[in-house]
């Protein structure tokens, strides 16, 4: 049976019937839990792997060019709790995207490098003062471990003190390899790791957390959401706050009336312009009361 030289993969499944498995995770002995990513035709499946199996009844050469497979966005993270991952992010969307082999997760033990019978992590702080501090050669040791030499995704380390996460910023790091996440513990990282790996500190906000994990859950979530295919449609990730430099307009649904409230009427009378007007409007005024500081044109 000869097919073209070059097909959609859509086409090859009409023109034999070939099924699409996704497969489940194989069990891992190396200490790394591993949730999502490609296979390969020898190895068994993992989530996202494409098994291509052909009826019995088809018989012949098959001369048609597949594409080849789309590597997934690939999360490695640091921690002292891998345990903690995937957490919400193997819920909803992003869930459904990790099943699919959109992106993928790595979640390895910083712990597993510690020093020891205890496996020491960390240590007092040099100068003195409270808290301990997260060891440069522990660190260093399990990124080293975790992140091949050369692979060009940014590193970020975690911190109260690194650099705000805008949106912007998301948009790119989501279109890009992936991202290697070290989660910080403690009253912080030896500062030499930091020059060292070159990482890249970023914070998620004006507060502090008991350790890093909740934060590159968020830096996760605000990535995966944008990557091709995991929302139902693309316009979802544009028209929303922080994307256009203001915050979002308001948003209503059935029911008409609830409770003496309705739903504005242009919103009702299916003018497209008027409702875009409004909604410019909207978002406008939005941002001028809640972060004037978006709009330094008028400052």
């Amino acid at each position: 049976m000869k097919f073209p030289l070059t097909c959609r993969l859509t086409d090859l499944w009409s023109y034999t019937g070939l099924p699409l498995r996704i497969g489940a995770a194989e069990p891992r002995s190396d200490g790394v839990d591993r949730l999502g990513g490609t296979g390969s035709a020898q190895a068994a499946p993992g989530p996202g792997t494409l098994t291509l199996k052909a009826p019995a009844r088809h018989t012949g050469s098959m001369d048609c060019a597949l594409p080849s497979p789309v590597p997934p966005w690939r999360a490695t993270v640091l921690t002292l709790y891998p345990e903690m991952f995937p957490g919400h992010l193997g819920l909803s969307l992003s869930g459904d995207a990790l099943a699919r082999g959109i992106w993928a997760l790595d979640a390895h033990d910083i712990r597993a490098h510690g020093l020891g019978r205890h496996r020491a992590v960390d240590d007092t702080p040099a100068g003195g003062g409270a808290g301990m501090v997260l060891r440069c050669d522990v660190l260093a040791a399990a990124i080293d471990a975790a992140v091949p030499a050369g692979d060009p995704r940014p590193r970020l380390l975690m911190s109260p003190r690194g650099r705000p996460l805008t949106q912007g910023r998301v948009r790119a790091l989501s279109e890009g390899p992936g991202l290697v996440l070290v989660c910080g513990r403690f009253e912080g990282v030896d500062e030499r790791v930091i020059a060292g790996r070159g990482l890249e500190e970023v914070s998620i906000g004006d507060y502090v957390l008991s350790g890093g994990e909740p934060a590159a859950m968020i830096v996760l979530d605000a990535c995966v959401r944008l990557l091709p295919g995991v929302m139902g449609r693309a316009e979802s990730g544009v028209e929303e706050s922080f994307e256009s430099g203001r915050l979002e307009y308001p948003h209503y649904t059935r029911p008409r009336d609830w409770e003496g409230r309705a739903i504005p009427e242009v919103l009702m009378g299916g003018n497209h312009a008027a409702i875009r007007r409004w909604r410019e409007a909207e978002s406008l005024r939005l941002t001028r009361e809640r972060r004037p500081d978006l709009l330094p044109d008028e400052a």
